[in-house]
């Protein structure tokens, strides 16, 4: 039976990839370092400094966009495992909180 996006024994297939553990480390990265300036290319010429907390604020706000969206039309999302950044970046968020609890988060590493 085909669902119009793809067939039952595809949707068996597990998805791989490592883009849930980088967002872990984007939610490592906005806790340890929130205002920290990241540049971003706006247009061809123009690199712009954003705070970590805004850029990455924005960035989970679309995953979470894109993974609701998801649910109702599952082909435009291009196969693109919403869910697995959200939870990626939530893991890394907690973790990170856990592993500092009782340090002082002012030391560089």
């Amino acid at each position: 039976m085909t669902l119009g996006w793809g067939s039952a024994e595809a949707a068996t297939i597990p998805n791989v990839g490592a883009s849930g553990a980088i967002a872990a480390v984007l939610g490592a990265y906005i806790l340890l370092h929130p205002g920290s300036l990241i540049l971003t290319w706006i247009a061809p010429i123009f690199l712009i400094p954003i705070p970590a907390f805004l850029y990455l604020g924005i960035w989970f706000l679309l995953q979470l966009v894109s993974g609701t969206a998801s649910f109702t039309t599952p082909e435009a999302g291009g196969g693109v495992a919403y869910f697995a950044h959200i939870g990626g970046f939530v893991f890394g968020f907690l973790t990170v909180n856990l592993f500092l609890a009782g340090r002082s988060r002012g030391v560089a590493w």
